[in-house]
């Protein structure tokens, strides 16, 4: 075996030596939530919003603290510029949203036959909307709005994507406490992974094993998302239905994260399990001098798109891409990450967001080549007043890929 920190482990070896830590970081407080709806009323204040709809998922969880997921019932609630929440749920759900709710306000209730709709108009009219725009949670499913639009002639919606993303983009200091902490397990998890491999190894029991490895740092849903994949099954970003087993010398590519305290983590790991031939060195070495590349372009006042651009032109130079074309870099620099793996902003060209402190994203330009392999080094950035941190350490080197 060439590739330093690679093997000669057993899972029941490495998930015997997990200590759980998860508890060491605090979740949000009520306080923070609070301050969050008061960030969103100044917004709203600021570009004359009559009320915001929030629907259940992340956006309601961000704002009020309150866990519900989406489904065929409407529930959800509405913010109006002077702090005031009215939640919108099914009467008998009604003791469970109490139960839930960190940040108190009404609840509204409709029964089964009822038309939540209808209650929706009612509640903006009993608080002085009697007509114009309302803006609605981007996430909300059509059938609701449809349904509001055919209930009442009387409002447009709009999307409130400039005020739930004005205040989600912006991290606080706790945020990025628990984010950092869920990084730090996901990169502990990434190298036992890299010792438990064996010629032979289904991707399906490394998969297991990332799951459990996470539950026993403190993870309590085990991982969030996870992707295995050896060898050319590596060159398709986000897997195949088939994913082989392990053999020697295949690149081994591993993503995966967990949620810890409603934030999620995500990094991707590539490596070579054997030894690199003159291919494999080349691209995991093009790799890495791109997601620098990135790093480096991610400087506050200068836009998302800018290091998406910095990416492509360091591929480009290595005569790669260009633009979306493979071998190459065929999809987006990096997203943004939080409560959702996926959100605001999105490090992709045309997306003229200006980089600011709190801003949070990935940093994974992968490269694929058809019918061989692909390589994706993913670690994740935060802006700070004085530029941009690494969540977790970049990997080191195709023969040393974790500093060992």
């Amino acid at each position: 075996m060439s590739t330093i920190g690679i093997g000669g482990s057993t899972a029941e070896i490495e998930l015997n030596a997990i200590v759980s830590n998860g508890h060491l970081v605090k979740p949000i407080q009520k306080e923070e939530f609070q301050l969050r709806i008061n960030k969103a009323c100044e917004l709203m204040q600021a570009q004359n919003v009559q009320t915001i709809y929030l629907h259940a998922g992340s956006n309601l969880f961000y704002f009020t603290g309150t866990h519900w997921g989406s489904s065929e019932r409407m529930v959800g609630a509405l913010l109006f510029p002077n702090g005031e929440l009215h939640y919108i749920a099914p009467r008998f759900e009604k003791g469970t949203v109490l139960d839930f709710m960190k940040i108190e306000g009404k609840v509204n209730c409709w029964e089964e036959h009822e038309s939540p709709y209808q209650l929706f108009i009612q509640i903006l009219k009993d608080n002085g909307v009697a007509d114009g725009d309302i803006l609605m949670d981007e996430t909300t499913p059509f059938f609701i709005s449809d349904g509001i639009l055919k209930a009442s002639i009387e409002y447009t919606l709009s999307n409130a994507n400039p005020i739930i993303s004005g205040c989600r983009m912006i991290k606080s200091g706790a945020e990025i406490a628990i984010m950092q902490h869920a990084m730090n397990i996901t990169l502990e998890v990434q190298k036992a992974v890299a010792r438990i491999l064996r010629v032979g190894i289904s991707a399906k029991e490394v998969e297991d094993f990332i799951n459990e490895a996470h539950k026993r740092y403190g993870a309590s849903s085990g991982s969030y998302f996870c992707i295995v994949l050896f060898g050319v099954d590596s060159s398709f970003p986000h897997g195949v239905s088939k994913p082989k087993d392990l053999e020697m010398n295949d690149m081994v590519l591993v993503d995966t994260g967990c949620m810890l305290h409603d934030y999620i983590s995500d990094i991707t790991r590539t490596y070579v399990y054997g030894k690199a031939n003159d291919l494999q060195r080349r691209i995991w070495n093009i790799e890495k001098e791109t997601q620098q590349a990135a790093f480096d372009a991610s400087q506050l006042g200068d836009t998302c798109a800018a290091i998406d651009l910095a990416s492509r032109k360091i591929l480009e130079s290595h005569e790669l891409g260009p633009d979306y074309e493979i071998p190459g870099l065929p999809h987006r620099t990096g997203h943004g990450i939080g409560i959702d793996i996926h959100e605001y902003p999105y490090i992709v060209k045309g997306n003229e967001t200006v980089l600011e402190p709190g801003m949070c994203f990935s940093n994974e330009p992968m490269i694929c080549v058809p019918d061989e392999f692909g390589v994706r080094l993913e670690d994740h950035i935060y802006m700070t007043k004085e530029g941009p941190k690494w969540f977790t350490k970049p990997m080191h080197s195709i023969e040393n890929p974790f500093g060992a």
